[in-house]
């Protein structure tokens, strides 16, 4: 096997993200600021990082040079630009700074690489599987996909949350399982087995496009078909370039015409299109020629398409927060989920919504406006950005500074006088 292929399986180490609760306090004196995430606070000092409740109680003093945000209880931090560990919320280093590499727990086990090999400890710290492997994934439905040395090759192979494999195969290749079921591959053919190592479908195929739901694409060059886990194909094998599964619905190619099949297979989505994206609260934007216009998961079309998309803006007829951004000649407004223009095509550049506001440019100057259309913020700033976590970076007489919801300067801000008495 060749060491491409070897390399490809880092893919495997998926980042993921958490639901939490994060906001920011404010220091007066010298407006700064610092990340409170899920109850826990940042803290700095001397170019170091801590962390503290919010009572202020210290769960680890500033001794870090870098520090995540707290990911469902634990906390990546590095004592140096090479080595990882990790905390919990307590402060406990449930694994030390001497790691190369740490992924955040999952199913139980936390992967982590210490002299280019990688090896899993449960989360009390205790090492669990030995740093055996060149390559892993991390576990999924109780197995992880490893690379080993195998008969003078490198191959893949499972191994449960103990390190026992649940079976002998091995394989040239070897996805995460998900709803069950693997794709692996066996020289240059796809298959799936099942969590008992047996093949549900042999491997023929010499192209496999794992959707999850319920439902993959197989078959090759000359085309895919879609099936379910029963083995059940769902329809010919007439499709191409099979895209991401949004809102119950695959993105597939058909005579170099893009549109969209339900997990039934049926092609709710003609594929007359010559682009389309992914769906966003039930709507997707699509393309024929120079033009665009949005679809719903129907395929009924909400916005006519005879739009344009100067920048090429891949948000651009994405909805976010129920309104999306249109624009025509090189002017943006924004289109509501029916495709009502409710805020006129005025603005010489503009932003998708986050936390009720966007940043929208006019007459040369970036301010914000609501989802009303009213303006939350003149157009003052040279440069402004969309809102994360109750904060937008703004450039106002060429300084940057960070601006929070109610319009304040709150870093950065030395010498400037608070957003809101400019605005006044």
């Amino acid at each position: 096997m060749k060491l491409t292929l070897i390399t490809l399986v880092i893919l495997f180490l998926t980042a993921r993200t958490y639901a939490q609760n994060i906001e920011y306090t404010t220091d007066e004196e010298c407006g700064c600021e610092s990340v409170v995430v899920d109850g826990i606070e940042t803290t700095q000092s001397g170019g170091l990082y801590g962390f503290r409740l919010l009572d202020g109680t210290v769960i680890t003093p500033n001794k870090y040079k870098y520090v995540d945000r707290f990911n469902n209880g634990y906390c990546k931090v590095n004592i140096d630009d090479t080595h990882f560990g990790l905390i919990d919320r307590t402060g406990r280093e449930v694994l030390p700074c001497i790691y190369d590499g740490i992924n955040y727990p999952a199913g139980g086990r936390i992967l982590a690489i210490k002299d280019n090999l990688i090896g899993y400890y449960d989360t009390t710290g205790a090492l669990i599987i030995p740093h055996t492997y060149l390559r892993a994934t991390d576990f999924s439905e109780g197995y992880a996909a490893v690379v080993v040395y195998y008969d003078s090759t490198y191959q893949c192979t499972y191994i449960d949350s103990m390190g026992i494999r649940p079976f002998n195969n091995m394989y040239t290749f070897a996805l995460p399982f998900k709803d069950g079921y693997a794709e692996v591959q066996q020289d240059s053919l796809w298959g799936i087995i099942d969590k008992n190592g047996n093949y549900i479908m042999e491997p023929t195929y010499t192209m496999m496009s794992a959707n999850g739901h319920g439902v993959f694409m197989a078959g090759s060059v000359d085309g895919l078909a879609l099936f379910d886990y029963t083995m059940h194909r769902l329809t010919d094998y007439i499709y191409h370039s099979p895209g991401q599964f949004s809102d119950g619905r695959i993105g597939v190619e058909l005579n170099g015409k893009f549109g969209f099949l339900d997990t039934k297979g049926n092609e709710v989505v003609p594929c007359i299109y010559d682009e389309t994206g992914i769906f966003k609260q039930g709507r997707t934007q699509v393309r024929i020629g120079n033009k665009y216009g949005i679809v719903d998961t129907l395929g009924r079309v909400i916005l006519p398409i005879e739009y344009e998309n100067t920048y090429r803006k891949g948000y651009k007829y994405m909805f976010y927060e129920g309104l999306a951004m249109v624009e025509r000649d090189g002017l943006t407004g924004y289109v509501d989920l029916d495709g009502n223009l409710v805020i006129p095509i005025i603005y010489e550049r503009a932003y998708q919504f986050s936390q009720g506001l966007a940043a929208v440019k006019h007459n040369g100057l970036w301010g914000y406006i609501d989802t009303l259309g009213n303006i939350y913020m003149p157009f003052i700033f040279d440069v402004a950005t969309p809102y994360h976590w109750g904060r937008a970076e703004v450039m106002y007489n060429g300084h940057v500074s960070k601006v929070d919801l109610s319009g304040r300067c709150v870093k950065n801000c030395n010498g400037i006088i608070a957003w809101r008495e400019i605005f006044e």
